[in-house]
């Protein structure tokens, strides 16, 4: 099932860490959050991507086209350094489309330029590429079995701490509580959908305004709650809780590191 992933914005909030490099390129580890994104996919056997470009998607070419496996794998080094032997590969077996989709689109013109690539595809998956998780994903793509479901999305409680206040007319308070154990769910931005979902997308849309209000009206759009692990990451802050997290090890959302993996020998280079 191929996988469609927004990486095309300008990341207004994620400036104060760079202004070189997009948003889904800023590192988290030894790999971009992007990559993260991608890992986890590949892990459930969707490792055909079509990546919707903007905002500086040059330097998300030149990451792919200059990657090296070693930073992310064991590897044997020998003969003075002339051979180098993975004991494992990550995007061995990927296959990447690069697709410009333009500096200013939004989500919902970044995915109809996307849907030439898509033809002859029942169904097929997308991403905002800014937010991690331990979902299990085939939960969500189970929700398109269900009759006339053109799209599924996961929900999440919010993955930051804030409080919201319910107060009367007057202006008095009745309730203050901490937003992350009140029964609040946002759209996580993973999400699942039919081929159907370009007939509810006009041009110059944004998807989960007025396509989704399409969807909803007809009942044909369906969330799948999670409780678990999620963190979009918006701001420094959400990266520093990100990085955190991963300096523990395994992360939440290495969902690939959780299990054993079989040790299969390469020869990188000689």
């Amino acid at each position: 099932m191929k996988v469609v992933l927004f990486c095309g914005g300008l990341g207004l909030r994620m400036r104060d860490y760079s202004e070189s490099i997009p948003k889904p390129l800023v590192p988290l580890g030894n790999r971009p959050i992007l990559w993260h994104v991608m890992r986890y996919y590949a892990h459930y056997g969707h490792k055909d991507f079509i990546l919707c470009l903007g905002h500086k998607g040059h330097a998300i070419k030149e990451f792919f086209l200059n990657y090296d496996e070693c930073a992310s794998n064991d590897f044997v080094l020998s003969g003075g350094g002339r051979r180098v032997d993975l004991l494992a590969r990550d995007i061995d077996d990927w296959r990447i489309t690069f697709l410009d989709t333009g500096i200013n689109s939004n989500i919902g013109e970044r995915l109809l330029a996307a849907r030439p690539f898509l033809e002859g595809e029942e169904m097929f998956l997308a991403n905002y590429s800014d937010g991690l998780t331990d979902f299990h994903l085939p939960d969500v793509i189970s929700q398109l079995d269900r009759p006339g479901v053109v799209g599924a999305f996961m929900a999440a409680r919010p993955g930051t701490s804030f409080h919201f206040v319910r107060q009367d007319v007057e202006g008095f308070v009745e309730r203050v509580e901490d937003v992350t154990k009140a029964d609040l769910w946002v759209n996580a931005g993973y999400f699942a959908f039919r081929q159907q979902i370009f007939d509810a997308i006009r041009p110059g849309e944004e998807l989960v305004e007025e396509p989704f209000a399409r969807l909803m009206q007809e009942r044909r759009l369906v969330a799948r709650r999670h409780d678990g692990f999620w963190r979009g990451c918006d701001t420094f802050k959400d990266l520093q809780t990100l990085e955190s997290l991963q300096a523990k090890g395994p992360a939440p959302w290495e969902v690939w590191r959780q299990q054993p993996q079989p040790v299969v020998t390469h020869l990188a280079a000689e």
